[in-house]
């Protein structure tokens, strides 16, 4: 099925959007991280469509022309799982599906633990749970993998960055981690037209709100690659540690980060396996 462009009216404002599949199917919200936007989900969104699913991959907060609030506030954790109640809402459904890569992954984990009534089931691609990554920075090896947090953290100066030499910068530091030259470049456009303040206040914000810690009952797929640049295994395994219900984790080895866009098709089965074994009416 062909993926469309829409936007979602949600809490006053409107998010781009990707969209495919019949309007009956049960709802998939895909969520992307950065310096992304719902286009990473292409391919997720078509394998979604054919197998009969409703699947939206909305452009989040900051990264939407219509969904740009001003402040650091404005992009905590607990603003941008709001969002995904409301444009879950918008499109008439107060339970769905939930897929989060990198910082969407994020938000995924923290709804399901604070929203439970509203994930039929979380796929968590690249990114652990939140406490278990807390736990895991205890320890030298992802302290040193996240140590550019602190950068993107900065006042305009990561900005700066983002714009210097038109982009190419920071596009040869996406192709070092195992993002395809094209992709890097369609995702540091897109950036760089929209402007880099919101999607960097997603990192300003850290530390602004109470830790999105709660354990998480849904039935969780957690797909990981052991080439990571940034999560650890350590952070991954400690993961299930934090879901009371089922958990299943899948290694790719030798892939990158950057699952959605790179390594769908190896995943794609088994991420459909474990949305037709949890279905939204499942949970009532």
């Amino acid at each position: 099925m062909a993926v469309r462009r829409t936007t979602i009216a949600a809490r006053g404002m409107r998010f781009d959007a990707l969209s495919a599949g019949p309007a009956d199917g049960e709802l998939v919200l895909l969520l992307h991280g950065f310096p992304q936007t719902g286009t990473c989900w292409h391919d997720a969104l078509k394998s979604l469509a054919d197998a009969g699913y409703r699947a939206v991959a909305p452009s989040q907060r900051g990264y939407s022309e219509g969904a740009r609030p001003q402040g650091v506030e404005a992009y905590r954790v607990s603003e941008l799982c709001a969002d995904v109640i409301a444009i879950g809402a918008a499109l008439g459904r107060d339970r769905f599906h939930v897929v989060g890569h990198d910082w969407g992954g994020t938000v995924a984990w923290a709804l399901a633990g604070d929203h439970p009534q509203v994930v039929a089931s979380l796929t968590a691609v690249s990114t652990p749970h939140s406490a278990a990554l807390r736990q895991a920075l205890r320890g030298r090896q992802q302290r040193v993998r996240m140590a550019y947090i602190p950068v993107l953290r900065l006042p305009l100066i990561p900005e700066s960055l983002i714009d210097a030499a038109g982009g190419i910068v920071a596009e040869s530091l996406l192709t070092a981690t195992g993002l395809s030259p094209a992709h890097a470049h369609r995702d540091i456009t897109a950036l760089r037209a929209i402007g880099a303040t919101g999607p960097l206040n997603w990192y300003r914000a850290l530390g602004t709100e109470r830790p999105h810690a709660a354990p998480v009952s849904a039935p969780v797929l957690h797909v990981w690659s052991d080439q990571d640049p940034v999560f650890t295994r350590e952070a991954t395994d400690l993961s299930g540690e934090h879901c009371t219900g089922e958990y299943h984790l899948l290694e790719l080895e030798g892939g990158s980060h950057w699952i959605p866009d790179e390594h769908w098709a190896d995943v794609a089965d088994l991420f459909l396996e474990h949305l037709v074994a949890n279905p939204v009416a499942a949970g009532g």
